[in-house]
């Protein structure tokens, strides 16, 4: 269970909630938030790999919503779910949110765990990058160490 990958879906429509849950609860770690208000103090409470966001929610939008995400969690993947065909939504989710991809409501199952994969998929290899990096940048800086030892005796 703890290497489950972990998805927060969030949505006003408590139905959507229960569904989702259903759906996807045996295959990864599911957390649910009925605004993104509660979203965010379950991101600051557990590491989430995958944010799925319905747009229109009252008090913050989706797109408000990715926008604080991105300051709290910004190497979760963030995909954006709208019932109505609101490209301007679409656009500020790509542009302010950052998101990885783009669904529209109601969803489909296979579509959104094909989503979910993928995003998992690019989650990961991000995450390998930046451990190398980060080994790189050790190993950079012993280096430099052995170096200054070498031109000083």
């Amino acid at each position: 269970m703890e290497n489950r990958i972990s998805v927060l879906y969030v949505d006003d429509e408590e139905n959507n909630l229960i569904s989702f849950r259903a759906t996807f609860r045996l295959t990864y770690s599911v957390y649910t938030a009925i605004s993104g208000i509660e979203a965010i103090r379950i991101v600051k409470e557990k590491p989430i790999d995958i944010i799925i966001t319905d747009q229109r929610m009252p008090h913050m939008t989706g797109v408000e919503f990715l926008e604080e995400i991105i300051k709290i969690s910004p190497d979760s993947m963030r995909i954006l779910l709208t019932g109505y065909a609101d490209m301007g939504a679409v656009v500020d989710a790509v542009n302010k949110g950052k998101i990885f991809h783009y669904l529209s409501k109601p969803w489909s199952e296979e579509e959104l765990d094909n989503t979910i994969k993928r995003a998992y998929e690019v989650h990961s290899e991000r995450k390998k990058i930046k451990e190398s990096f980060s080994k790189l940048e050790v190993t950079n800086e012993q280096l430099e160490f052995l170096l200054r030892q070498k031109l000083l005796s």
